[in-house]
């Protein structure tokens, strides 16, 4: 893909055309969406499974574990848009070069400035974008609880997630495990009966 690169270059060396480096993720293939975050897709509103999303450094919180991302949009795959994303609906976190202007305007956002289209504003150094990745890859579980106000706590358990957990003095049981996070419930499971012979 144009604008982009896999290789890793020596450290003494920079490669011919870099504007800078920065974090990226994919769009992941299931995405949870809905009232109680039981609604299946593929992909997101604005992007489609696999998408390759540019986050840039940011000096200000969107929300918890959102981020503003740049990708190409669903609708038109040509022209690169901004849009916020929840991190959840994101995978394979790695570091990439930058090397397209068109590129360097989107991550900039409302600070790009015209008379300098090749500078990134509040650039990733390479090290701090590839701390982040490593800081994402290691798998947890979000977590959610049926009944609670709101749905996702942004809390997370490790993979595989215990079978209880204790919050706020209460303990919760886990009720379902799959692709994106542990349900937890404040019903114990069903003791199952074996059958007298």
């Amino acid at each position: 893909m144009l604008g982009v690169t896999d290789t890793e270059p020596p450290d003494d060396e920079t490669p011919d055309g870099l504007l800078g480096w920065c974090l990226v993720a994919n769009v992941a293939r299931e995405t949870l969406h809905g009232e109680g975050r039981l609604e299946l897709q593929h992909g997101t509103k604005h992007f489609r499974a696999g998408t390759l999303l540019w986050l840039p450094r940011v000096r200000w919180d969107p929300g918890h574990c959102r981020w503003p991302a740049v990708g190409r949009h669903r609708g038109n795959s040509r022209r690169y848009v901004r849009m916020i994303v929840r991190a959840e609906d994101l995978e394979n976190f790695r570091v990439k070069g930058v090397y397209s202007e068109a590129l360097v305007r989107g991550l900039n956002g409302y600070d790009h400035d015209p008379a300098a289209p090749r500078t990134l504003r509040n650039p990733w150094t390479r090290e701090c974008a590839q701390s982040w990745a490593d800081s994402w890859k290691v798998r947890r579980e979000p977590v959610f609880i049926e009944g609670h106000p709101y749905a996702r706590l942004r809390i997370s358990v490790p993979n595989p997630p215990p079978q209880e957990i204790q919050l706020d003095g209460e303990t919760l049981h886990l009720a379902h495990y799959g692709t994106k996070g542990a349900r937890y419930s404040r019903t114990a499971p069903p003791v199952e009966r074996v059958p007298e012979l």
